[in-house]
């Protein structure tokens, strides 16, 4: 059952067995879980079923200027939350990304890849990718092209797999369907209420933007809701615990993590198409749905002691002949209409994320008659384009390559998330943003950047410029920027000095609260974080249902 709390027709209150609060890939993963179980579910979603301004709002806050990264930008409040602008990547860690590293300070989860490889397992179903294998840290398929060859013990080509699943609108259905799960939309978390000592939540707190108030009283509670939003509800839950919930000893918010970003260089070589096109991302109709990407090897961090990385190759298009800027200026038209408050706000929050060098701008035309002439002036422009293409080779030529790094960032207890002194429209304090670097993370980018830009070039044939500031050793002006890949806020531990959660992603010290998500990540590699987020989600899914069942033997509910 999918109901509107903004409608006002629903009770102020609400009892189940398992509130989950965040209705993105974690959240909605987790009461898919329980359907047709003896168990009932309450899913809290702040956002609708599409992108509202209004509620997107509430992701606003404040952040440090050093290494901007806005929170108002950089997430959605939605249902099927910020994956309904995903790529669809999808990458299991590799085992060492899950292990201590003696070189990365805080490294090491309190479980390994042997435990959550089942559970990947899974996700790869509920991700839709079936058909395709996987193993350490990489899928295993047939990709479109046969990538460079590089010298295994630097570079490695890793595989992704491209996931078609829009979770908010896959499993939709399936949740409005459900006897047992009620989806309440437009209904935000404003605190997690607990008993005197704090050890156990006993009911949460929800209200709408149109002033709906009420509770939700469950056996166990789940925060979902993402890498940044989950500390910020632990934080805000004080009324009991000052400093908020699982907070005991000041972790929560601390070790805030994206995969930073940033231009490492240029190659130019007479032949660009035969460095890009293998780690192009297009594809047809019968094309797969795995494609690689340039890392470096385990050998190389464990020999170099730097963190993990890939480089995407971008090619950066001359100057576009007449015919194709014609054709592609009929496609903008005929693509044009009218776009929806949801498709404007998708519009602004993809273009916030954009880290990729940008492609040729294309007017949409007012003159559809002025672009058709062109368009048949031009026509040789697009034979010639047509050749290309039969050819395997880009419609238009690459005057050059930009190499683009995408990086782990070491566990860094002063990158964290508080709350600002600002409030939003239900009354909260707003989030602040405090994201911060260390010497491994610089070190790290200039010893990567020299083994991309000399590797990709020998394979290649070309010749690789790296970035002024990669020697300029100037770090307080480092450019790089986020992917909106928020991690390790509520990270997992089996100590509670060092961590938030256990291993079974309980919070220490609250018997009832469990998290969800990215923000658990101790450490990230640099993997798309959503494939993992699903699996650790099923694990929990696996975890809670034993938890109620033993409620239920016992005869306590």
């Amino acid at each position: 059952m999918i109901i509107d709390y903004l409608s006002g027709s629903h009770p102020e209150d609400v009892e189940a067995d398992l509130c989950v609060v965040g209705g993105g890939a974690a959240g909605i993963a987790i009461a898919h879980a329980f359907i047709g179980t003896p168990f009932t579910v309450c899913l809290l979603e702040s956002g609708g079923l599409a992108g509202e301004q209004r509620s997107q709002a509430l992701c606003e806050g404040s952040y440090e200027t050093r290494l901007p990264l806005d929170p108002g930008t950089s997430r959605m409040r939605v249902f099927g939350g910020s994956c309904n602008l995903w790529g669809g990547g999808c990458i299991p860690l590799g085992k060492q990304d899950m292990a201590r590293r003696d070189w990365v300070p805080h490294s090491g989860w309190p479980i390994d890849y042997a435990e959550l490889e089942p559970y990947y397992a899974r996700a790869r179903a509920f991700c839709k990718l079936d058909p395709l294998d996987f193993t350490d840290g990489t899928f295993r398929a047939p990709t479109p092209r046969a990538p460079l060859p590089f010298d295994a013990d630097t570079l490695v080509n890793q595989l992704f797999a491209r996931s078609p699943v829009l979770f908010g609108d896959a499993y939709r259905d399936a949740l409005a369907q459900a006897a047992n799960v009620k989806v309440l939309l437009h209904a935000n978390l404003l605190e997690l209420e607990a008993m005197p000592n704090g050890a156990y939540v006993r009911e949460a707190r929800i209200g709408s933007l149109g002033g709906q108030r009420g509770r939700v009283r469950a056996r166990h509670y789940v925060l979902a809701g993402g890498g940044i939003e989950n500390a910020r509800l632990l934080l805000l839950s004080g009324s009991v615990m000052p400093y908020g919930l699982g907070n005991a000893h000041d972790v929560v918010g601390r070790y805030f993590m994206d995969h930073p970003s940033g231009k490492l260089g240029t190659l130019t070589t007479d032949a660009p198409h035969r460095v890009t096109r293998p780690y192009e991302r297009r594809h047809g109709r019968n094309a797969p749905t795995s494609f690689p990407e340039i890392a470096l090897s385990p050998h190389f961090q464990r020999r170099h002691r730097v963190l993990n990385g890939r480089v995407h190759p971008f090619g950066v298009e001359g100057p576009l002949p007449r015919g194709i800027r014609a054709l592609r200026e009929l496609r903008s038209a005929l693509r044009h209409a009218v776009p929806d408050e949801n498709a404007l706000l998708e519009a602004r929050l993809s273009e916030a994320l954009r880290n990729a060098p940008a492609a040729q701008a294309i007017a949409v035309p007012q003159n559809l008659g002025l672009t058709t002439l062109r368009l048949g002036l031009g026509i040789g422009d697009i034979a010639r384009a047509f050749a290309h293409k039969l050819a395997d080779r880009p419609a238009v030529t690459s005057s050059h390559i930009e190499l683009v790094g995408y990086f782990e960032q070491a566990p860094n207890p002063d990158s964290r998330i508080t709350l600002g002194r600002e409030i939003d429209a239900l009354g909260q304090r707003k989030v602040h943003v405090d994201w911060r670097l260390t010497p491994l993370d610089h070190y790290t980018y200039r010893t990567a950047a020299a083994a991309f830009g000399t590797g990709i070039a020998r394979a290649g044939q070309a010749r690789f410029v790296p970035e002024p500031w990669l020697a300029d050793g100037d770090t307080a002006s480092t450019p790089v920027h986020g992917t909106a890949h928020h991690m390790g806020t509520t990270r997992m531990s089996e100590d509670p000095r060092t961590g938030v959660v256990d291993r079974d992603c309980k919070v220490h010290g609250v018997d009832n609260l469990h998290v969800a998500g990215s923000s658990v990540f101790p450490t990230a590699g640099w993997a798309f974080p959503t494939f993992t987020i699903v699996a650790l989600s099923l694990r929990l899914a696996d975890h809670l249902r034993g938890l109620l069942a033993d409620y239920a033997s016992g005869g306590l509910i």
